[in-house]
């Protein structure tokens, strides 16, 4: 038996809850993974999972071996990880969760340029703004704007995001330039943005100079999804708050305009999280540290743009 296999897979199979998403995110038969719980078992003289048709619990025995077994695999991961930074480019499978503003406008765009770097990671871009089982589902780390409730995560900021207010033209027409924030509660309406964390539309915030004032926005469409939220706003649905790179290119074509600019929100910070059961590999370090480039370029000069730029090289590079 590969006692280090097995290892992995029991904790994978405590993780994951059963047999069958451990053996689907380990990309194992079922077999195979029942097998090398069931040697593991017979090595230690004990039983570590109590089986039933529906579920699978832990033993006294098993939640201690967890403990010690989740720690040694990590030493172990960070020990190779050593070796393989200075001698081998990171490679392997990386599952990553981002809202889709920052897939579409960040991500994608500047990914030639991660793969000319990292040519063996493989990445699953999962989009949008949701609540996320990182062990269930096997993601190794996300990108999240704004104060993290839940904190069994840890989190690395990696940047700040500048918000203004725009509306649609045709919106203007129509209902007129607010002149204060509290309008937006009364005289106009906005589109709201529900968080699937909070359960509700988020109010909106709005500083001048020491001045602080937090509106819960009058509106007639919500949506859970950034790509939305911009087009609900050039649609001429109701005012909406973004970061410039965002909305930089409706704005350049008229579709959308300042309003109150003389308000800002105070920055909102990003953040990669990660579980904290989860070692921090290789290859996730060296995607955080390129999102975090990626991101203070961005946000810096909105206009600045790799991807395309790098397309005919990494084809070069390939072939």
């Amino acid at each position: 038996m590969d006692q280090i296999s097995a290892m992995r897979v029991f904790v994978r199979v405590v993780e994951t809850g059963n047999f069958t998403r451990a053996a689907k995110s380990l990309n194992m038969p079922k077999t195979s993974v029942t097998n090398l719980v069931q040697g593991l078992e017979a090595h230690l003289s004990t039983t570590l999972l109590n089986r039933t048709t529906r579920r699978v619990m832990v033993t006294t025995d098993g939640a201690l071996y967890y403990e010690r077994a989740t720690e040694i695999l990590s030493e172990l991961d960070e020990l190779d990880g050593s070796f393989s930074n200075s001698q081998a480019l990171p490679s392997g499978r990386l599952r990553v969760e981002m809202a889709s503003i920052f897939a579409d406008s960040v991500v994608i765009p500047a990914l030639c340029d991660f793969y000319m770097r990292y040519p063996q990671i493989q990445l699953d871009i999962g989009v949008g703004d949701r609540l996320v089982d990182y062990i269930a589902e096997n993601v190794d780390c996300a990108l999240r704007a704004g104060t993290l409730s839940d904190q069994s995560l840890v989190a690395r900021k990696i940047g700040e995001l500048n918000m203004q207010t725009y509306a649609a033209p045709f919106y203007i027409e129509n209902f007129g330039m607010p002149e204060h924030p509290t309008d937006l509660e009364g005289d106009h309406f906005c589109v709201g943005y529900m968080k699937a964390q909070a359960g509700r539309v988020l109010p909106m915030e709005f500083r001048r100079g020491d001045e602080f004032i937090e509106v819960l926005p009058r509106f007639i469409l919500s949506v859970n999804d950034s790509r939305s939220y911009l087009r609900a706003a050039v649609s001429g649905l109701g005012i909406v708050m973004s970061p410039l790179f965002v909305v930089k290119e409706a704005v350049e074509k008229g579709e959308l305009v300042p309003v109150l600019p003389e308000w800002n929100r105070d920055p909102v910070p990003l953040y990669v999280v990660y579980p904290q059961t989860r070692h921090l590999s290789n290859r996730v370090r060296v995607f955080v540290d390129w999102l975090a480039k990626q991101l203070q370029v961005i946000t810096r000069d909105p206009a600045a743009r790799t991807g395309r730029a790098k397309t005919a090289e990494l084809a070069a590079v390939r072939s």
